[in-house]
């Protein structure tokens, strides 16, 4: 029987855990909305940009970003949706003493103040050539299940797919780390996983299940698409119905969560195929083209193919023009997107890598 959103202890939904342009709070209020008609059940807030969840993990916010966190919390939960934050405490493993441990204690007992039935624990894009990494990042999980037992963890690894880019960038993935950690964690945290690549054009219940037999246990999907962050990637817009996702029956999926784009009213359509898995099959176009706006949901069905694979370098300066000024024509925050992206206004900056 294929899952749906309403299964026990299965996760659906929005992973916001890009890089570049993070969304407004705005945004992530509509999506309360958008998530809850849609029959999805999840989000996950973990932009990269948040210092206070990387780099800057050991500072608390800023009042006024706190409150917001706060009533964000609230919008899911009055919406009947599970979210949670992903923290991500830039390379802990390489020193895990006394007071890196009473800093982390502290930052996730905050965090559970917020009241979240989530929390991710993430180790995605740090350096990974350091021994024992399994033994150390699962000794870290394992301390935040004894200090916030009521709150469900994941964990993204730091290598997070079979895609040998991760250790070009991150350095050599230790021996058995897969298998390590798989059987080091606690049976109750979930572990992420993005596919055979780290943008997966396609993702099979195979994939998964490999996935699965690598770790030792099902594996909740992070699932990049249609997120738009890279160097290559930011120059597109993906609008197309999620892809090549055959998986409601994996027996070896216990959640899948996609990863959008950097805008946030226009991801909606590439969500589209998340929420014909596993969400309400009453929510289709009619109800998308609302919460879009119908007079840029019709410009957009004669525009999404270009967007989509000529993108902006093989749209001529000229053109370019002339869209603008029929999206700056329309109203809404999806017509404000498109005209934001044909300006440049979303283009990749390497130096967000290194935030």
């Amino acid at each position: 029987m294929p899952k749906t959103a309403e299964q026990a202890g299965f996760l659906a939904g929005v992973i916001e855990g890009f890089y570049g342009h993070a969304w407004s709070h705005s945004a992530r209020l509509i999506y309360a909305r958008y998530l809850a008609q849609a029959g999805l059940n999840t989000y996950l807030y973990c932009p990269k940009s948040d210092h206070y969840l990387r780099k800057q993990w050991n500072c608390d916010w800023p009042t006024s970003q706190w409150t917001m966190l706060a009533e964000l919390g609230s919008a899911y939960v009055q919406h009947g949706l599970l979210w949670g934050v992903g923290l991500s405490p830039f390379a802990l493993y390489r020193e895990y003493a006394a007071p890196q441990k009473a800093q982390l204690r502290e930052k996730v007992i905050r965090l559970s103040d917020l009241g979240m039935p989530l929390l991710a624990i993430l180790f995605d894009d740090m350096p990974g050539d350091v021994d024992q990494l399994a033994c150390r990042q699962a000794e870290i999980i394992d301390d935040v299940t004894h200090w916030v037992p009521d709150i469900r963890l994941l964990v993204c690894p730091t290598y997070y797919s079979f895609d040998p880019v991760l250790e070009k960038h991150f350095g050599c993935r230790p021996d058995n780390y897969w298998p390590d950690l798989g059987a080091a964690l606690p049976v109750e945290v979930d572990i992420f996983w993005t596919g055979n690549q780290v943008c997966s054009d396609a993702i099979s219940q195979a994939d998964v299940g490999h996935a699965a037999e690598a770790l030792g246990r099902a594996v909740v999907l992070w699932d990049n698409y249609p997120v738009n962050d890279g160097a290559v990637r930011s120059r597109h817009l993906y609008l197309e119905s999620l892809p090549g996702r055959s998986l409601a029956s994996s027996a070896a999926l216990r959640g899948h969560l996609c990863n959008p784009m950097n805008q946030a009213i226009l991801s909606m359509s590439g969500l589209m195929g998340l929420v014909a898995l596993y969400g309400n099959p009453s929510f289709g176009q009619p109800e998308l083209a609302a919460l879009i706006g119908e007079a840029c949901w019709r410009q957009l069905q004669q525009n999404a193919q270009e967007f989509q694979e000529q993108g902006l370098d093989g749209i001529s300066p000229a053109r370019r023009r002339a869209l603008v000024a029929t999206y700056s024509n329309l109203p809404g925050d999806a017509a404000r997107e498109v005209t934001d992206w044909l300006q440049g206004v979303y283009t990749f900056d390497p130096a967000c890598l290194t935030d």
